[in-house]
């Protein structure tokens, strides 16, 4: 079992204290690429691009033109204690224990649009780059048509390793639209957060987004690999209903 989660645009660069070796991301040279074709833009341009305010396009100006190879635990630090935002403090990371950072490993991806497909304990250097982003390179239009098929080829490869081949998807459509899902084999759940509202169910984006990280601990600290078992959750007073699930939706309503 595999679960996928969307990055976040909040970063904790402070440094970390670890006890695991952190791991080096498979797409580097993909990633680099990127870089080059970003670091030639200036800030206005970015600004533009990203749809962001001045203040934010000059320092992701600095991060493209600091970012270097080869990482190291000196200029890089760990995807997982980096990200943060809803769903990283739903995940809690800093709560791990070696165990937990090594089950975490084999059973979490996250999304990128620098970096494809980051493991937890991946070494990353600072950046900005949404998926949705309209970066063109080379005679690709978009982030989509660069990363193309790599994503879906990647998890394809780290799903046929498990006893329990499934995929859950933990990340916002915007990111999961990367992973190219023709020919993709493998089955998979989309877990769905409600909050019950009187005699109404609503989605409410900030509380779904802190759900999905509980559900990723929840999966890392109960070393879960089953998927029948995420059934359990129960985690902030969400649980599984039945009636309202199908075949690859699974809802959570609180």
């Amino acid at each position: 079992m595999i679960v996928v989660l969307s990055p976040a645009k909040n970063l904790d660069l402070k440094p970390a204290k670890y006890t695991f070796e952190p791991t080096i991301p498979g797409f580097l040279d993909e990633s680099q690429k990127l870089i080059n074709n970003l670091k030639r833009k200036s800030v206005k341009s970015i600004e533009n691009l990203m749809s962001i305010n001045h203040k934010i396009a000059s320092l992701n100006k600095d991060r493209f033109q600091n970012w270097k190879q080869p990482f190291t635990e000196k200029n890089a630090k760990p995807a997982v204690l980096t990200f943060r935002g809803e769903v990283y403090i739903g995940l809690n990371s800093v709560t791990f224990k070696k165990k937990d950072f090594e089950f975490a490993q084999n059973h979490l991806r996250i999304l990128s649009g620098l970096y494809g497909l980051l493991r937890p304990l991946d070494l990353m250097q600072p950046y900005r780059l949404e998926m949705g982003t309209t970066l063109k390179i080379n005679r690709c239009k978009n982030l989509y048509a660069y990363w193309g098929s790599k994503i879906a080829d990647e998890l394809k490869n780290s799903l046929a390793d498990q006893k329990y081949p499934f995929l859950i998807h933990l990340a916002s459509d915007e990111y999961f639209k990367s992973v190219e899902l023709k020919n993709f084999l493998f089955p998979m759940i989309r877990p769905v957060f409600k909050e019950q509202r009187g005699d109404q169910l609503k989605s409410i984006h900030v509380y779904a987004k802190r759900a999905r990280g509980l559900m990723a601990n929840f999966i890392i600290k109960n070393r879960i690999s089953n998927p029948a078992e995420l059934k359990k959750f129960n985690v902030d007073n969400y649980r599984f209903n039945k009636k309202m699930s199908n075949e690859h939706e699974w809802f959570f309503i609180r």
